[in-house]
């Protein structure tokens, strides 16, 4: 009864959060007719023998070959069953559509929330009676029927608010037999206290310490710390960590435009096709990157005012697997200074070593009302760069990117005129691996 009280006046609702089991390697064995939980079957971005990218593997084959969704070609062991294939990215999303298809038939548009193409969310508060003799049947009936009509298995998670259904779905419905769990608030002692801190959704590694330095391992401890201290230690973040310990999440999908999110940072990261050791290949991939993330500035209407560069490499030399370094910047949307900080980011801190992923972002984002000229530079050639910038801009959203391209983006290296034909950074369909 003490419990309940805490939560008087909390929403209370039907809420599912549903998702398809590896789901790219799911709807490639149902392509090819193989059962999806039987299969020993990766999704691959490139070569085996060229450090191609696991996108995606088969829960057999990370259970009998020890596969994840971010291993190498070169480290997937060689096994008479095992089924390589490259991806096809506009073959996923058609599947996702055919999932909402299926959530329409049972709630309304409002009600439904995408938060990644293998995971969404679901509110049956206000249709589920018309469909079954209560919430949880209903959720699983709409499993059945992905399950009937896509050949996808999925996990699905049910709770009185979004929250509650996450990790409903990610700590219990993931390893039940019929990969359905339902959580409400009377079960917070229960269910969510034993959480360890990282293994709750929204508390990475490095939040995990510092809880820990103040005695915190589980989510019970954070339940029943003092508010007030959690919030002058970690601002907002402790706060609403504090009321997830408790299973309180006030959110309501069906509001969600009522609350519109405002981008902190705007950015663009790419897996090279192969190991890039040339430091002029590197550096094209990087003005090409720029580039994008500078066309998506001034779609936004934003200048940026702090770059970041994220450099991974190929092998982790001496423990090292990369760097990440950020310099502030006068605001800009221009492809050629965020080029030249990255350029000279990269320069500063990269060791030689080869380089497989590169990652550019852009944040203290603010209005682009006026051109902002820097002290250090002509403003004439500021304004002549900007110019072309608008131009190009321009050109690239009436038509596509590739309608013009830099000349670097010609050179040997480079990756953008092949990557505009992909679809979410990988082929769409088998013609994309021409």
């Amino acid at each position: 009864m003490i419990l309940m009280n805490i939560y008087e006046g909390e929403p209370v609702r039907d809420v599912f959060c549903m998702d398809s089991k590896s789901f790219y390697a799911s709807v490639e064995c149902v392509e090819h007719g193989w059962h999806p939980l039987k299969t020993l079957l990766v999704v691959m971005s490139g070569d085996r023998e060229n450090a191609g990218l696991v996108l995606a593997a088969s829960p057999m084959a990370k259970k009998v070959l020890g596969i994840s969704n971010v291993s190498r070609g070169f480290e997937i062991p060689n096994h008479p069953d095992l089924k390589i294939v490259p991806p096809r990215m506009t073959l996923y999303i058609q599947y996702h559509m055919r999932i909402q298809e299926i959530f329409r038939q049972y709630m309304a548009e409002e009600d439904i929330h995408t938060y990644s193409i293998d995971e969404q969310f679901g509110d049956l508060t206000h249709s589920w009676k018309l469909f079954g003799n209560s919430s949880a049947e209903v959720g699983q009936m709409i499993q059945k029927e992905v399950i009937e009509n896509l050949g996808i298995y999925t996990s699905l998670g049910m709770g009185d608010n979004p929250l509650q259904a996450k990790i409903a779905m990610d700590i219990e419905a993931k390893h039940e037999k019929n990969r359905f769990a339902q959580w409400h608030y009377q079960d917070v002692p229960e269910k969510i206290w034993p959480i360890k801190l990282s293994d709750f959704c929204g508390i990475g590694r490095r939040m995990e310490r510092r809880y820990q330095l103040m005695g915190m391992q589980t989510m019970g401890d954070l339940a029943h710390n003092d508010p007030f201290v959690l919030k002058n230690h970690f601002g907002v973040m402790g706060m609403q960590h504090y009321m997830h310990a408790w299973g309180i999440d006030r959110s309501i999908l069906a509001e969600k435009e009522l609350y519109p999110s405002k981008e902190k940072s705007i950015g663009n990261s790419q897996v090279l096709p192969k190991n890039y050791a040339r430091k002029g290949e590197i550096l094209t991939v990087v003005a090409e990157i720029c580039e994008q993330v500078a066309q998506r500035l001034r779609k936004a209407g934003v200048l940026g005012g702090t770059l970041h560069l994220g450099i991974g490499y190929a092998f982790r030399g001496g423990g090292k697997g990369g760097f990440h370094h950020q310099l502030k910047i006068p605001p800009t949307n221009q492809g050629r200074a965020l080029t030249r900080t990255a350029s000279l980011l990269f320069e500063k801190y990269w060791d030689q070593s080869e380089v497989r992923n590169i990652s550019i972002t852009v944040s203290s984002l603010k209005s682009a009302g006026s051109l902002q000229l820097n002290l250090f530079e002509d403003p004439r050639q500021t304004i002549k760069e900007d110019q072309i910038d608008d131009v190009i801009a321009q050109i690239r959203n009436r038509y596509k990117f590739t309608s013009i391209v830099r000349a670097h983006s010609l050179s040997e290296g480079a990756t953008a005129i092949k990557r505009a034909g992909l679809v979410g950074g990988h082929a769409g369909g088998m013609e994309g691996m021409d």
